[in-house]
């Protein structure tokens, strides 16, 4: 039989950011909580406490995570089962990777929604101390919300930490005297998505990349030119090369080979850690290398080209 999916919410951040006012204030909500059986899985415990009889429905049961060794896809999958959970909220723990838990769930639970809760007034020491926790929070999280937030704050300063990882994050800030608004800085490409051909400078290959993954119909039917350092491997078609960047997001450990399939008849010329200036046409279809759909790139021109000066690229 089919397993019933389960739709899983977190709500991420760091101690006293805020989670847990946050959460009670949507188990609350009658449009959010109408009395479905809901799991409450609280990874950290801070000042304040959860009031179970404000929350407009009351099938909610309250777990506490004390330790990470507790979050076993086993130990999941029981507390979901004892209460017949139709739903999942977590409060995460700040200092815990979300690909523990990613890893953890049990089979049928699907995520539906991140939010990041951040307190404003602690949040840019904690991204200039633990960048690495603060990109793994932006990088999948639909919402942040900066709450704390006063008037003689520069949302710039928020925005472009939030923009230099994710593009497709909405930002909230939410004032201390009870106003919230929406974030409305625009933040325009550094190249023409709508040219002729898409031409993108060395120092601006990952948001290209990012772009791309992000928007993809966006791209469909597009001609690019970029300059990337190639991959060739012989398990690939033999019309088939790789071309991309290394791209660092946040740190040294994390740079990541990041490259887009190219279709080319002469792709056997091509050597690894060749740089090659690329003027491709972008299709967006299923490839087997992708595993999913993705944009499989067909070569219009392949050139030699030098090295850029710095040869990983950032978002920044």
């Amino acid at each position: 039989m089919k397993t019933r999916e389960i739709p899983v919410y977190m709500f991420t951040g760091f101690l006293e950011s805020g989670k847990t006012t946050f959460i009670q204030g949507t188990l609350e909500d009658e449009r959010f909580n109408t009395g479905e059986k809901t799991l409450l899985l609280v990874c950290e415990e801070g000042e304040e406490e959860y009031n179970p009889s404000e929350f407009y429905g009351q099938n909610v049961h309250i777990k506490v995570i004390e330790d990470k060794s507790e979050m076993t896809e086993e130990n999941l999958d029981i507390w979901a089962k004892q209460i017949h959970a139709e739903r999942v909220l977590v409060e995460y723990n700040g200092m815990w990777l979300l690909n523990e838990f990613f890893e953890a769930m049990p089979e049928g639970w699907a995520v539906y929604q991140v939010i990041f809760i951040a307190d404003s007034t602690t949040f840019t020491a904690y991204n200039a101390n633990m960048r690495s926790l603060v990109v793994d929070k932006l990088n999948l999280c639909e919402l942040v919300d900066f709450n704390r937030f006063t008037k003689d704050m520069d949302k710039m300063e928020f925005h472009k930490i939030v923009r230099g990882i994710s593009r497709r994050t909405e930002i909230v800030y939410d004032y201390t005297d009870g106003n919230s608004e929406f974030d409305d800085i625009e933040d325009p490409l550094p190249f023409d998505v709508n040219a002729d051909v898409i031409t993108v400078n060395d120092k601006d290959f990952a948001l290209l990349y990012r772009d791309i993954m992000d928007n993809m119909k966006q791209y469909n039917g597009k001609v690019v030119k970029f300059k990337g350092i190639c991959a060739v491997n012989k398990k690939l078609p033999e019309d088939t090369f790789i071309c991309g960047r290394h791209i660092m997001t946040c740190c040294v450990e994390d740079i990541t080979y990041c490259g887009l399939i190219v279709k080319w008849d002469n792709s056997r010329s091509i050597n690894n850690a060749d740089w090659k200036w690329l003027t491709a046409r972008i299709d967006i279809r299923f490839s087997k290398i992708y595993g999913r759909k993705g944009p499989v790139l067909t070569a219009l021109n392949v050139e030699p080209a030098m090295a850029p000066e710095e040869a990983v690229a950032t978002f920044y």
